[in-house]
């Protein structure tokens, strides 16, 4: 008897360390490591998305991704010291590192410091890219594991793209490059995506890297979605202006010359419509690569990260371009949609995008590497606190500082020896067209914000000093004085031809 006993305890014990076995088993499936898609758009504003704000502009597919996701309202690129902004942006973003800690151009990042998706590569992620890489083919191949429909550059028609597939070799000479397409560029990108998403078949989690060119200009997409916006409907900015009113130090620019002088109520309508047009055709293609996840069974397990490389003026203080440091070119859209996300949030925690790196190593629980300088967002996201950074510094090559703290903001211009200081209260005034600096009432926060841009000099490294002469740093040239001639020339016929395309002289 006692022996049958002692079986029956044997055998109860077996079924007990069996099931405890299956639960360590469900258990690795539920933390199974998530894969990311990061969907990086190019020359997108923050403002641009209709359920942040903009009711005038079409955006359904990253609307879901807001409402079922987290937006950081206040996060921005930090500047650039060069006129291509989006390099340093990228450069920035995926190095997780400041802008006075990378290579200053942007075109190339340094080999010590290791890139965001070679981090995830190490984690077991297959990192996988498509679409614009602006940092040099030696720093893709270092940081990637595959790729599809490369585009190494910084601009170009979105059609006839010259694009590459991965190359182990690394070998993107022309006779490795893909055949010319007469498909959108955002078109091409996102069917590219929807094939990787398709027919991934591996165990591994992925890292899907789809950086779109639009809507960057040229401003072109497919009709029906210029037919979608009516260009005497459309508001004009608060802050639009014929002529920026002082010089910035960089007002002939490549991007400058997309609209005439002075700026007119109409010509910048037709420009914000075409905007508006190719980020919509951008919506929709991110509505086809999200569909497809869902379609494969994947988008419960997937975080998501929606971001742009850099705003852009579009008529705002009568620029054009993101060569400056207003809201409208420092800010852009970032939300982060997955596992574990709060849904429908809206944060004005500051940010920069290179905070992008140190978040998602946080999110999936792996180390974040000792080169980056970037703050994760996770406790953000998490709710354990409401604020990331007390304060942040902005910069436009070596003649334009600015740093934002709370609702103030301070702009400081060198340009030519002339010192130009604009103050606003952003809260009051979130357009910046009402600038205080002068106004005695506000000497002290003028003072104590222009101390805060000092301090916060010395800690990220930038070798500008306020208390100078020329703030103690040599003069960069204009972008124009930097380009041959012929280039110049060249732009400035593209530029008149776009302007021709939309009825402008």
């Amino acid at each position: 008897m006692k022996i049958k006993f002692n079986k029956i305890i044997l055998f109860a014990l077996l079924i007990l360390l069996s099931c405890k076995k299956n639960d360590r088993i469900e258990t690795q499936k539920v933390v199974k490591k998530p894969n990311i898609i990061f969907l990086f758009s190019d020359d997108q504003r923050a403002g641009t998305i209709h359920v942040l704000g903009n009711k005038e502009i079409i955006t359904p597919n990253i609307d879901k991704l807001a409402n079922e996701g987290l937006s950081f309202v206040n996060a921005s690129i930090m500047g650039s010291m060069s006129g291509a902004v989006c390099a340093p942006s990228r450069a920035m973003l995926m190095t997780g590192r400041s802008l006075f800690n990378i290579e200053p151009s942007g075109s190339v990042i340094d080999s010590s410091y290791i890139t965001l998706p070679k981090t995830l590569e190490k984690a077991g992620y297959n990192t996988f890219h498509i679409g614009k890489w602006h940092n040099g083919q030696e720093s893709f191949q270092r940081s990637f594991s595959g790729g599809s429909r490369i585009f190494f550059g910084g601009m170009h028609s979105h059609y006839n793209v010259p694009t590459y597939e991965y190359n182990v070799k690394g070998d993107y000479s022309i006779d490795n490059r893909n055949e010319l397409s007469k498909v959108h560029s955002s078109e091409l990108y996102a069917d590219a995506a929807i094939k990787f998403i398709d027919n991934y078949s591996s165990e591994e989690p992925f890292y899907l890297n789809v950086s779109f060119q639009a809507p960057h200009d040229p401003r072109e997409m497919p009709k029906k979605y210029m037919e979608m916006y009516n260009i005497e409907d459309l508001s004009l900015p608060p802050n639009f202006l014929p002529m920026h009113p002082f010089p910035n130090g960089e007002l002939n620019i490549r991007d400058e010359w997309l609209a005439g002088y002075p700026r007119t109520p109409q010509e910048i309508r037709a420009n914000i419509a075409s905007y508006y047009a190719m980020i919509t055709h951008l919506d929709e293609q991110i509505g086809r690569v999200l569909k497809s996840l869902k379609e494969k069974g994947l988008i419960e397990n997937t975080i998501i990260i929606f971001a742009g490389d850099n705003g852009l003026a579009v008529g705002q203080h009568g620029l054009m371009g993101k060569q400056n440091l207003y809201e409208h070119s420092i800010n852009v859209p970032l939300i982060f949609k997955g596992p574990d996300i709060p849904t429908g949030i809206k944060t004005n925690s500051s940010s920069y995008l290179f905070d992008i790196y140190p978040t998602l190593c946080d999110l999936v629980g792996i180390s974040i590497p000792s080169t980056v300088n970037g703050k994760s967002l996770k406790p953000v996201i998490n709710g354990k606190i409401k604020q990331r950074r007390k304060a942040q510094l902005f910069a436009y090559k070596n003649f334009q500082r600015s740093v934002r703290k709370d609702n103030w903001k301070l702009i400081k211009y060198n340009v030519k020896g002339t010192i130009t200081t604009q103050l606003f209260n952003l809260k009051e005034d979130p357009f910046e067209t009402n600038n205080i600096s002068e106004n005695k009432a506000y000497k002290e926060q003028l003072n104590d914000m222009t101390a805060l841009m000092q301090e916060l000099m010395i800690e990220y490294n930038d070798s500008v000093d306020l208390e100078k002469p020329g703030w103690g740093v040599s003069v960069l040239p204009a972008w124009v004085d930097q380009i041959d001639p012929k280039r110049v020339s060249y732009l400035k016929e593209l530029a008149k031809k776009e302007r021709a395309m939309r009825g402008f002289n």
